[in-house]
This record gives C-alpha cells, sequence and structure tokens, in this order.
C-alpha cells in the first residue's frame, strides 16, 4: 500500500499496538489483525496508505481477530541487515534493534529505500488475514504419514483442535482427541519444513512456525500449506483449527494465486 518493495523492513505488533510519535512527516499503511488506527485521535482507514505530518502521533490498539498487525512506512525502517534480514530474533537476540522488543523511548529512522506509488487494497480479491472463530488449514501429506494408522488419520481430519497456551513463534501447540502412531520406534532426526505438524509420543500435533527449530525427531503427519501459513501466524489461545487435505498441485496452485494477487496488485 505505501508502494515498498516487498523486503523493506516493516514493525510487527503482537496482542496489542503500539503508539508512536513521528518526528517527520511520512506515508504508512496498516494490515494484519483488526486494531484501532488513530492519528491524533481520528479514526483512520486500514485500506490504503496515509500521510502522517510532523509532529503526530499514532495509535494502534489490541488485536481483536488475530495476533499481529504490521505497520508500513514509504522507504522502510532503517535497521541493520543480518544474515540478509531486518527480522529480529529474540530468542538469540540479534536482528531488528539490538534483537529485542521496542521500548519506551527508542528511535526508529525512516530509511531511503526506492519505492512505488501508494495505493488502496483491493479488499474484496484480498486474501484472509485474520482469524474468526473456527478455522480450517489447508495442509499437504506429511513425510511420515504413513506411520499413523487410517483411524488416527481420520481423527486429525475429521475432529477439531484448541491452540493451547504454549504458542508463539516457534510452533503452536495443539490439544484435541489423541492421535496415535503406529510406530513408536524413535525417529531418526530429519530436516523439519516450515508449517509441518509434528506428533510427540503424547499424540497432540505441534504446529511448527517462523521460529521453528531445523531439525526433529516426531513424525510429521501433515503441513501446512504456503498459502495459508500468514493465517497460522494469528492463531491465539483457545483459538480452534481443523485440517484439510490437498494435494501437492492443488497447493502449488493456491500459492500461484496468491502470488499472482501479490503481483498484480503491485503492479498497479
Amino acid at each position: 500500500m505505501v508502494g515498498n518493495h516487498e523486503n523493506a523492513p516493516a514493525l510487527e505488533m503482537t496482542l496489542s499496538g503500539v503508539r508512536l510519535k513521528f518526528g517527520e512527516s511520512a506515508v504508512i499503511s496498516i494490515a494484519g489483525a483488526e486494531c484501532s488506527f488513530e492519528i491524533d485521535g481520528n479514526p483512520v482507514s486500514r485500506r490504503q496508505a496515509v500521510q502522517i505530518g510532523s509532529g503526530a502521533v499514532l495509535k494502534c490498539g489490541r488485536m481483536s481477530n488475530g495476533v499481529r498487525t504490521y505497520l508500513a512506512v514509504q522507504g522502510g525502517f532503517d535497521v541493520p541487515l543480518v544474515l540478509g534480514s531486518a527480522s529480529t530474533n529474540m530468542v538469540a537476540r540479534f536482528g531488528g534493534v539490538q534483537g529485542r522488543m521496542l521500548r519506551k523511548g527508542d528511535q526508529l529512522q525512516i530509511g531511503t529505500l526506492p519505492v512505488r506509488k501508494a495505493r488502496v487494497l483491493d479488499v474484496e480479491n484480498m486474501p484472509r488475514s485474520g482469524i474468526t472463530g473456527e478455522t480450517t488449514f489447508r495442509v499437504t501429506r506429511g513425510v511420515q504419514q504413513e506411520w499413523f494408522a487410517a483411524d488416527a488419520l481420520l481423527t486429525f481430519f475429521s475432529q477439531p483442535f484448541k491452540v493451547t497456551e504454549q504458542c508463539g513463534r516457534t510452533g503452536i501447540r495443539l490439544v484435541g482427541e489423541r492421535i496415535a502412531a503406529l510406530n513408536t520406534s524413535q525417529l531418526l532426526t530429519d530436516g523439519i519444513p516450515l508449517g509441518a505438524i509434528q506428533v510427540p509420543p503424547e499424540g497432540q500435533p505441534i504446529i511448527l512456525f517462523v521460529d521453528q527449530q531445523t531439525t526433529g525427531g516426531y513424525p510429521k503427519i501433515a503441513n501446512v500449506i504456503a498459502a495459508d501459513m500468514h493465517l497460522v501466524g494469528q492463531l491465539r489461545p483457545q483459538d480452534v483449527v481443523r485440517f484439510r487435505e490437498v494435494s501437492i498441485s492443488e497447493a502449488v496452485h493456491l500459492l500461484r494465486e496468491q502470488e499472482n494477487w501479490l503481483k498484480r496488485f503491485s503492479r498497479e
């Protein structure tokens, strides 16, 4: 919406928003979970880029249909890149601003990255960005799906699961009807793809998320498709999820549709 390149650094807010005072005028936009969005106390549309003046105060409230909302500023935020990324890894304590969450009094510099013309969001054709009620995630067959009997697979694909308090950027633990594996032997540790769904011995699934470990020894029953990963990032405790299996070709088609929408949007 602000015309940035897709890798321009933005600000991620989790559960609660932020209060920022701008020391210079800027063009900004917000997307993600719904939250109140005000400039100097006046509500602002979340569907387009808006101008904010020098000295103005931006306030974002709590998230209402998810846990993460994003603030972009035209030109991006000027933060150092670590391994080619502006992201913050708070576990390893590097990236972003000193590898930590922002604190009161921190100052962020606006970058000078090249931009295109700002634009209004095409709401009617926009992929879902928030979570409301029960959510179904589309998944492909897991590498170790044969480790599970037909009744265990039926349970996985027909029964709801609830997000527990143990959820974050590393993974999301779910609780529901137990899923028992046929093979109880120890799996040789292998690579973990983003969105893999592991099933530990207790039979409760774990969706591995963006700060996941790189290898693991629990069998993987399924994998959330790339086109639905942004919705995984909006899950909060007590949310209810279901899973629906799709083919690899369908998963590729859905990702292409999403990418084509983004490319069409960025060209306008």
